[in-house]
This record gives C-alpha cells, sequence and structure tokens, in this order.
C-alpha cells in the first residue's frame, strides 16, 4: 500500500528556486556553446564545450533535481541519502550533456552547422536517457523506513520529456545567436527540467515497514553546503570566462578599427591637409626670383598705348 508522500513541503518556493536554478545554468552554458562555436579548434574550443556541459549538466540539470528534492517528505520515516549515487548523477548529467555538445560540434566541423533530423533525434534521445538516467539514479540515493517504487507509465512520461529536452537542448546550443533566443532557450529548458523532474516523482509511491531498520546514509543538509559550492564554482567559472571573452573581443574590434582608420588616412589624405600643401607649393613659388624680362627682339610685336593728342 503506498504512503502519503510530499512534493513541497517546504513550501512553494522550492520549485521556483529550481526552476531559476535551471534557466542561469541553461542560459550560461548556452552562451559556453555558442563561445565554443565561434572558437577556432583546439583546446579553447574544448574548454568552452567542458564549461557549457558543467552548466548546463551540472547546474541547469542536476542542481535542479538536488534543490527540488529539498521539498520531498515522507512523513513517518527520516530520508536518507547514499553520497555515492548521489555524486555519480551528477557525473552522468554532466558527461551526458558533454556528449551531446561534442555531438554537435563534431556536425558543425564537418560543415553542417545545424544538426540534419536523424543526428539530432539520435543525440536528444541519447542525451535524454542518460538525463534521466540521472534522475532515477538520484532516486536510488534515497534511503527510506521501506522501499520506493516508480509507476512505469510515469516513469515513461518522464523519460520522453528529458528526450524532449535534449532535443531542444543541442538544437538551441547551434541556433541561439543572440542573448534573447538563449534567454528563451533557457526558460523553456527550465520547463522541461523541471517538468522531467516532478513528473517522475508523481509516480513514485512510498511503502513503510516499521519492522525495517532505520535508513542510514547523510541528510540533504549533509550533503547540501558541498552541492552549493560545487554549483557555484562552476557556474562562476563560466561567467567569468564570458565577460573576459567579451572584454577581449572588444578590445580586438577597436584595435582592428583604429588599423582601419590609420590605413584609409594614409591612403587618402584629409582636405586640410591638401590645403596645407597647396598653401605650401604656392609660398615657395612666391620666393623663387623672376627673371628679368628679355628685351625686344626682331619680329616681336610691341602694343604701344595710344599717346594724347594735343
Amino acid at each position: 500500500m503506498s504512503h502519503e508522500m510530499h512534493h513541497f513541503d517546504l513550501g512553494l518556493w522550492v520549485l521556483f528556486l529550481a526552476y531559476g536554478t535551471s534557466i542561469a545554468g541553461s542560459f550560461v552554458g548556452l552562451s559556453c556553446a555558442r563561445r565554443a562555436a565561434t572558437t577556432p579548434l583546439g583546446p579553447t574550443r574544448w574548454r568552452w564545450l567542458v564549461m557549457a556541459a558543467l552548466s548546463i549538466g551540472g547546474v541547469g540539470i542536476w542542481m535542479t533535481h538536488f534543490i527540488a528534492m529539498m521539498g520531498f517528505a515522507v512523513p513517518g520515516t527520516i530520508i536518507r541519502y547514499d553520497p555515492m549515487l548521489t555524486i555519480l548523477s551528477a557525473v552522468i548529467a554532466i558527461g551526458a550533456t558533454l556528449f551531446g555538445l561534442w555531438l554537435v560540434d563534431l556536425r558543425a566541423l564537418a560543415g553542417r552547422p545545424i544538426l540534419d533530423r536523424s543526428a539530432l533525434l539520435i543525440g536528444g534521445a541519447v542525451m535524454g536517457v542518460a538525463v534521466s538516467l540521472m534522475h532515477y539514479c538520484g532516486m536510488a540515493a534515497i534511503r527510506i523506513r521501506g522501499e520506493l517504487s516508480h509507476d512505469p507509465v510515469l516513469t515513461a512520461a518522464s523519460v520522453a520529456i528529458g528526450i524532449g529536452a535534449s532535443i531542444a537542448a543541442l538544437w538551441l546550443v547551434r541556433t541561439a545567436f543572440i542573448r534573447a533566443t538563449r534567454l528563451l532557450g533557457a526558460l523553456v529548458m527550465g520547463c522541461a527540467v523541471a517538468a522531467l523532474h516532478y513528473t517522475g516523482m508523481a509516480g513514485v509511491h512510498a511503502s513503510l515497514d516499521s519492522t525495517a531498520t532505520m535508513p542510514e546514509g547523510a541528510t540533504l543538509l549533509d550533503l547540501m553546503l558541498p552541492a552549493y559550492i560545487f554549483g557555484t564554482i562552476i557556474l562562476a567559472a563560466p561567467l567569468v570566462a564570458l565577460v573576459l571573452a567579451r572584454q577581449s573581443a572588444d578590445t580586438e574590434v577597436d584595435e582592428a578599427i583604429a588599423t582601419w582608420s590609420a590605413e584609409i588616412n594614409d591612403a587618402v589624405p584629409y582636405p586640410g591637409d591638401r590645403g596645407q600643401e597647396a598653401t605650401a607649393e604656392l609660398d615657395t613659388r612666391r620666393d623663387v626670383p623672376r627673371r628679368p624680362a628679355d628685351p625686344l627682339r626682331k619680329g616681336d610685336v610691341q602694343v604701344v598705348p595710344h599717346e594724347r593728342v594735343r
């Protein structure tokens, strides 16, 4: 018999905090992925891809799941978490995201900047299944005085949502060219991640056993501080990198404009410069002494002015 469960035990603010976290991670990740797409092939490009995977997978997906679990409670039992499975779920989320981004980048290097339908579906399916595996790996880390089971229909629905969210993420990586588009994409991805989590949680059933031993493991508060430190670091590092890259790009543009202007000035002098050159040439001509006029030669015609007849 299923026992009563609460998904918003601390209030609805947990939902909004989880959704806001997913938006922040998705937006920063999409910005890093866009920066990777405009960076030449090499270590710098891979650094942008890794930061995008950490932002989307680590913060936008895993931290959202972790924060949402703050509201999960089962009256009549304490809840503990297996730290190793919790860490494994984070690794799965980041690894799946990195794989999807690598697939998009690989297709871009092949001269196809926007994925065709088959590659998009395959990459989205693999990434979506892995993200769903992250969710249920995190659920497997829960320890209660009893057992947790999952409804097959809602489980399949959550996996389908995960695949859809992954396809949308991979598509947005190559099409979110401007900031407004990335923000809209982050809003959509945040909704999809939250929908995946709460659809999966709606299919959870708890069966308590009064004869079972008390669960062992870490409390949510024990994991909260390391999780928030982890989330802050992996979100702050890409933000700093994005700001520095923007400043570097602005400096390069200013230098290019200055160089271009100097080249134009050298090739085409200003009208004021032409006037100064003409004035200098005229002054030079005035300073040259004039040769006296030659006397009349034979055959020359001289015009004599008429004199007044007296």
